[in-house]
């Protein structure tokens, strides 16, 4: 290997925003993250909905009394003369 071209591979802490952490190595450094293993729904079987502005209740409140409402009748036969 030559010498001088290679970046450093020291220590790193790896943290994610639900407070878990991981000592890893590193040629980047620190790295902070959004979601890990430990809080994302795959991994955990929950699942969260971020509701913003209230879209989510808005969708369900809309399509709620759609699902219970008998189907509409097919329109009638053509009528003959």
């Amino acid at each position: 290997m030559k010498p001088g071209i290679h970046p450093e591979y020291s220590e790193a802490m790896i943290s994610c925003a639900c407070g878990y952490k991981i000592k890893t190595r590193s040629t980047v450094g620190d790295i902070k993250l959004e979601i890990c293993s430990h809080c994302h729904p795959f991994f955990t079987g929950t699942q969260k909905i971020i509701d913003t502005e209230g879209r989510v209740e808005r969708f369900k409140k809309k399509y709620r009394d759609q699902k219970s409402a008998p189907a509409k009748p097919a329109k009638a036969a053509a009528k003959t003369r």
